[in-house]
């Protein structure tokens, strides 16, 4: 079983900045792919960005809304994703979730049914 943990959520004014962490733990951890997903209080979970490590050449992708403000990154060294948040507005706020292990890495559409280990979430709230 692999855990993952996120950090770095908080509160911050509209136009700030956030950095999340996710560090995933347990088993030898051997995910192809990871993502950062959020859902807001009456609202279905959401991608927001994922970076896929290696297959086809690697790649990273960001849901439309948050394109040129967030930022996926990852430290192979520590097993750990982040996810830079810049320009943050109040429609960013949400709780944010981590994921790893797609469960088919070559039919995946990032997507929430895609991945089999979630954190357990961070809150992130922008205020206006």
């Amino acid at each position: 079983q692999v855990q993952l943990v996120e950090s770095g959520g908080g509160l911050v004014q509209a136009g700030g900045s956030l950095r999340l962490s996710c560090a995933a733990s347990g088993r030898t951890f051997s995910s192809n792919a990871m993502g950062w997903f959020r859902q807001a209080p009456g609202k279905e979970r959401e991608f927001v960005a994922g970076i896929r490590f290696s297959w086809r050449g690697g790649g990273i992708y960001y849901a439309d809304s948050v394109k040129g403000r967030f930022t996926i990154s990852r430290d192979n060294a520590k097993n750990t994703v982040h996810l830079q948040m810049n320009s943050l507005k109040p429609d960013d706020t949400a709780v944010y979730y981590c994921a790893a292990d797609p469960l088919s890495i070559a039919t995946m559409t990032w997507g929430s049914a895609d991945f089999g280990s979630w954190g357990q979430g961070t809150q992130v709230t922008v205020s206006s």
